[in-house]
């Protein structure tokens, strides 16, 4: 499957040598984006992690889309556990000149992910009761935490892509929010991770939302700026992923 990939050119998102451990569909992504502080949020991210800025710009996003395909290298996908919405609050960070993403939360419709990436690849999954609709290009998303002793968190809206498919070009903003190819994450101890990712270029749509509620922002202290959200809408990207390696 990774074969198929086209590798970076930018040594700085080479992935490892070492054969990918799973791979996934992202379905029905809407990218909504916040400018903020840089201080709002270095106070949240360990102290091994830079926050990265764009012309000296933080970043935050609010990111509602559709899992599916789920599974380790070579495993035959199960509809029950290999599909599910997931929701994430994240913002963008570098460690040694490698930009990658910084996870504050990952709602999902997925027990067994959630308790999966939880322990395995220490990133802040929840539990949540969730509900994806299509109408059309339309699609409506509702999220509800459930996770037992978390701190409650709710989205709901309607979102559909506006315009052509269009891939960024280098050096924009557009590009800078959505091509990834590291997360990172921290365990109990506070120790720090890079997980590496390779898919194709975004196929990027120009996006429409109405936000009925969002209160993502609200479990890290953060209040959303009061400015319509950068948006962008990706109808489906096929992603394999590698293990996570301690820094």
């Amino acid at each position: 499957m990774a074969q198929y990939y086209q590798v970076p050119k930018d040594p700085r998102y080479a992935p490892p040598a070492t054969p990918w451990l799973m791979s996934m569909q992202w379905l029905d992504l809407l990218f909504m984006h916040w400018p903020v502080p840089v201080a709002a949020l270095r106070k949240l991210i360990p102290r091994a992690l830079e926050v990265d800025t764009f012309d000296g710009q933080a970043w935050l996003g609010v990111v509602p889309f559709c899992m599916d395909r789920v599974g380790p290298r070579f495993f035959n996908w199960l509809p029950s556990v290999s599909r599910f919405a997931e929701l994430n609050v994240r913002t963008y960070v570098v460690h040694n000149g490698r930009p990658g993403v910084w996870f504050f939360s990952l709602d999902a419709a997925n027990a067994l992910a959630v308790w999966t990436a939880r322990r395995t690849f220490h990133l802040p999954y929840f539990n949540a009761r969730m509900r994806v609709e299509h109408h059309g290009e339309e699609v409506g998303y509702t999220s509800h935490r459930t996770h037992r002793g978390a701190a409650p968190a709710e989205f709901a809206a309607r979102y559909r892509p506006v315009g052509p498919v269009n891939i960024p070009a280098e050096g924009t903003l557009d590009r800078w929010l959505t091509w990834r190819y590291s997360l990172y994450s921290a365990d109990s101890q506070g120790r720090v991770y890079r997980g590496d990712i390779l898919h194709d270029a975004w196929p990027l749509q120009r996006a429409e939302v109405e936000v009925e509620r969002n209160t993502m922002t609200a479990q890290i202290g953060l209040a959303l700026p009061d400015v319509p959200p950068l948006l962008h809408f990706a109808r489906r990207l096929d992603v394999v992923a590698w293990r996570l390696r301690r820094l």
